[in-house]
């Protein structure tokens, strides 16, 4: 039996991913592929690398620093998030707290990160043969929120968050031969996403990216139908999804400690449900 995860990241509501993943390191638990959307990957790397808490202390202590994320970044850059900061000041081998890539490529497990390509509007999935040592471009691409953050360009090529274009990419788990499969979401299970959310962003990006502003006009539509068919296959039991039914007020950008800690316990609390499932 081959095993899968996917965290579909979310801003600051990714810790409720990070939650789980700690749990899962705690208590042995490994996954033979793992899928990260936007903060997804951040979380996964951590969590391939074998570093507990190690996502914990980025969402709770280094996020509210101004070079993380403040609008004094974005006056000054265009990115509201500076990912350069993120995955390279504090992430490489010299940061405040590196990555242990050794441990992470060392990791038998297969590691996915989708992201949106900004000319093409296409999915890109990145592999783990694309990182290297303090090189985790491939993270930054699929955190680049449109018009939070410019396309953050590889080899030529921008891209955006991988949310906008495969924000649940279970058939491509199928695909790769996965049969049992957890879903990490950080929206409740049944959340309908209102395209209304995406439409001025995507009218304002349709001026220098057109194909990638179709992917976030139609943003809502592709999630709410991978959501639904995530939801079909958890009952036939190859998916378990995971979801919080509190936000504690959290969204992709707004956050307090309090806030942080209670989606944190959140997580680490319900995954203890993954045991069951994939015994």
């Amino acid at each position: 039996m081959k095993t899968a995860i996917i965290d579909v990241g979310g801003g600051y509501r990714a810790i409720y991913g990070a939650g789980i993943e700690d749990y899962c390191l705690k208590h042995g638990i490994t996954f033979d592929h793992c899928y990260g959307i936007s903060a997804g990957s951040a979380n996964l790397a951590s969590f391939l690398a074998n570093q507990y808490r190690r996502t914990y202390r980025f969402y709770v202590d280094y996020s509210f620093r101004k070079e993380y994320a403040s609008f004094d970044n974005f006056r000054k850059t265009g990115s509201y998030i500076d990912l350069d900061y993120v995955f390279g000041t504090l992430s490489n081998h010299d940061g405040e707290y590196p990555l242990d890539y050794e441990a992470l490529a060392a990791n038998p497990s297969q590691f996915t990160v989708v992201a949106a390509d900004g000319i093409t509007g296409k999915a890109h999935y990145f592999t783990k043969a694309d990182m290297q040592q303090d090189n985790y471009d491939i993270c930054k691409a699929s955190s680049a929120v449109p018009m939070v953050n410019k396309p953050y360009v590889i080899d030529g090529v921008p891209y955006f968050d991988g949310g906008i274009i495969d924000p649940i990419p279970l058939r491509r788990a199928f695909k790769d031969g996965c049969d049992k499969i957890v879903i990490i979401l950080t929206h409740p299970k049944n959340w309908i996403r209102p395209q209304k959310k995406d439409e001025l962003p995507a009218r304002l990006l349709s001026r220098t990216y057109p194909k990638a502003a179709a992917d976030l006009w139609y943003r809502a539509r592709t999630y709410n139908a991978e959501s639904q068919e995530a939801r079909m296959w958890e009952k036939s039991g190859r998916v378990l999804i995971l979801a919080p039914t509190d936000l504690f007020g959290l969204d992709t950008l707004k956050k307090s400690r309090e806030s942080l800690e209670n989606m944190y316990r959140e997580g680490y609390r319900d995954a203890r449900a993954i045991s069951r499932f994939l015994s």
